[in-house]
Order: structure tokens, then sequence, then C-alpha cells
């Protein structure tokens, strides 16, 4: 089967390089840990909600969902922990929110009948596969640029809380893989589905992550090449509708401008000559790799 894994961000910035850079702002540092445990708090709710529409079939399945449940709070119980104890903040994180554009982008309508609910099930699936996958890749990529950086207490305290969410992330991918590869064995039908979800919900996952990380100029045109990414996967009867449906949002962003708006305050207060050597050009350049100087 087609193994799918999560891109860089525009194609350019790693997981390392992104974390590389934010563990040497403590503002960002926080930020970050923050929108870690604000997505394993709200993945609680809607697994929940996953297990209540299957109504427990397949039991096997209901057990590995729940066991998954069990496995983001406790991650989020150790986040929140972590930060109250640094005197981070824990309400809802600024910015684009990931998890809200990953569920403006699904399309779980087209699944709600009972004839649907196989096909349903392939992509609550494959959705939770890739944003697992996603979590794995940035855990590991924090771990290993905090084990770069000066190894203050509160550094080592923040890896060791990393450290013990990864390897049930990393389990969370296996049960999702081993999940998909069991329904694509059912039937060569079968097997199409799942590849083409698989496909679609990396789009879909990738779009969201861009959207959450990317605030600089031609953000709203990037959006949209992202939507028609994710409706190129997508059987041709349904990309109208689906594109139709999403654009406005996408093209217009509202949140994106709110967005913009809080960084450059934040930037300016911080430093207003960094704003303009920084944070001015960089709105206008666009992200770009810079490999580190100093």
């Amino acid at each position: 089967m087609t193994v799918v894994y999560p891109r860089k961000f525009q194609n350019t910035l790693s997981a390392r390089d992104v974390l590389k850079q934010v563990v040497r702002d403590r503002e960002i540092h926080f930020i970050t840990l923050n929108r870690y445990r604000y997505s394993e708090q709200r993945s609680c709710k809607d697994l929940t909600d996953l297990i209540e529409r299957l109504n427990g079939k397949p039991p096997e399945l209901i057990k590995d969902l729940s066991h998954h449940i069990a496995d983001e709070a406790r991650h989020a119980m150790w986040l929140t922990d972590l930060l109250v104890d640094l005197g981070a903040n824990v309400g809802t994180p600024p910015g684009n929110s990931y998890i809200d554009e990953f569920e403006r982008l699904l399309d779980q309508d087209s699944y709600s009948s009972q004839d649907n609910l196989e096909s349903g099930l392939i992509a609550a699936l494959a959705a939770i596969n890739v944003t697992e996958k996603r979590g794995c890749e940035y855990f590991s990529a924090h771990i290993y640029a905090l084990k770069q950086a000066p190894q203050t207490a509160e550094n080592i305290k923040i890896r060791e809380t990393i450290a013990k969410i990864l390897p049930e992330e990393a389990g969370h991918v296996r049960w999702g893989n081993r999940w998909l590869a069991q329904m694509a064995d059912k039937s060569p039908e079968h097997r199409q589905k799942v590849e083409q979800a698989k496909r679609k919900y990396a789009a879909i996952e990738q779009a969201a992550f861009e959207s959450g990380m990317d605030i600089t100029l031609g953000a709203e045109l990037r959006r949209v090449a992202n939507l028609l990414e994710v409706v190129n996967t997508m059987p041709v009867w349904e990309r109208p509708q689906y594109f139709m449906e999403r654009l406005p949002q996408t093209l217009l962003a509202p949140q994106l401008q709110s967005t913009r708006i809080q960084a450059a305050q934040r930037a300016w207060q911080r430093d207003p000559q960094a704003f303009f050597d920084k944070f001015v050009p960089m709105f206008f350049n666009g992200v770009k790799k810079q490999e580190n100087k100093n």
C-alpha cells in the first residue's frame, strides 16, 4: 500500500528547521507547547464523537480508540502540568487553529448515512493516522532541538515530558496502519478506498498544517492552491460542490487577518527594531530556509 508521510512546510522547512528556531524563543516555545496541549485535549473530544458514531462496532476498534483517548488525556495532563509549573498560559492558543482548519476541510456529511458507514470508518482511520504521523514528526524534532539547546533545568523538564509522549504517539500510528491494512485486505475495492482516503487526508492535513503557520504575503492564494490539492484527490463528481463550499473562507481567511495583526503587535511590542529588520521582510518575502550562522 501507499505509505504517506507529512511534507515539509512549503516544501522548504522541515520539522527540525522549525523547532530549532522555536526552542530559542521562550514565548514562542511556550505557545508551541500549549498548542500540543490543546491538540491532545481536543482529540479526546473528537475520538469520543467517533466512538459514539460507531455505536460499538467493531468492538476491537472501539477498544483501540478507548485506549487512544486515555493516552491523549494523559498527554494533555502532562503538558498542562508542565505549562502551569513553568508559569505559562494554558488558554486557547493564539493564531490559526490547525484542528479547526482540519475539520473545516473534512466532508463528514458525505459519510453520515448507514450506507456510507464503512467509507466513513476508512476516512476516520486515514485522518487519525496522518495527524498522528505529524505529531510524531514534531515531537521527535522537538526532542532533537532540545538536546542541541542549552541544558537548562527548564529545557530538560520540557524534553523529558515530550519524551514520555512520543512512544505512545508512535503506537497510535502503528495501530492506525494495522487497521487501514486490514480494511484494504478485504477486497480490491476496499484497497482502492483506503488508498484514495490516505491521499485525500494527507492533502487535508498538509493544508491545515500550513494554514496554521503561514501568515506571510500571499498566504490566501497558497491556501487556495492547497485546497485544490485536496480537490484533486476526490472523485470528479464530488469536486465542484466541495470546492465551492470551502473557497470563500479559504480565500478571505478572516482568522488569518487577525493572526497577522496579533503577530505584528507582539513583534512590535517585543522589539521595534527587530520588527522592521526581521518581521516586515519575512512578511513580504515569505518563509525561506536559512542556515544558522550564529
